[in-house]
């Protein structure tokens, strides 16, 4: 069975495959959160390994290229700038920036976070009732790497 928050292999992902990896419009937030707190510009893949941390993927690597075109899609939105860090040594890195527009959307996402929320709630409930039982207690969900 399926881990309440988050799958802990593929072959429990296939049990509900819509359960924890497909929530990829969580990705935005997610991501402006981490370049907001960081409050300087980032390099992909920084944001890569920092988002694994996050609550969004529990401690899970995220597909990098899920990350990049999450952010090419931001980037296209004035949501965040780049630019290339070119050192004299070793390869080439996109450095990410969050914009104002970035900053105002990341404000807008605790809104409406705050309204899925509520949603959620509402569909466990319409759930249970279609399934003719009581709603169950909210599962205790970790988001740490190590369960």
């Amino acid at each position: 069975m399926w881990s309440s928050c988050h799958p802990k292999s593929d072959e429990d992902l296939k049990e509900c495959a819509e359960l924890g990896k497909s929530l990829n419009r969580l990705s935005q937030p997610t991501i402006l959160t981490l370049m907001a707190k960081h409050g300087e510009p980032m390099h992909g893949y920084i944001i890569v390994q920092q988002a694994a941390h996050s609550p969004m993927f529990g401690g899970k690597k995220p597909d990098a290229t899920g990350i990049y075109r999450a952010l090419k899609r931001m980037e296209e939105a004035g949501l965040v700038t780049s630019a290339w860090d070119t050192p004299e040594e070793g390869s080439a890195k996109r450095l990410f920036t969050l914009t104002d527009k970035g900053y105002r959307c990341l404000r807008r996402w605790i809104d409406a976070l705050a309204c899925y929320q509520l949603t959620l709630e509402e569909l466990r409930v319409d759930a249970a009732d279609a399934l003719g039982i009581e709603l169950p207690e909210a599962p205790v969900c970790s988001h740490g790497a190590a369960e």
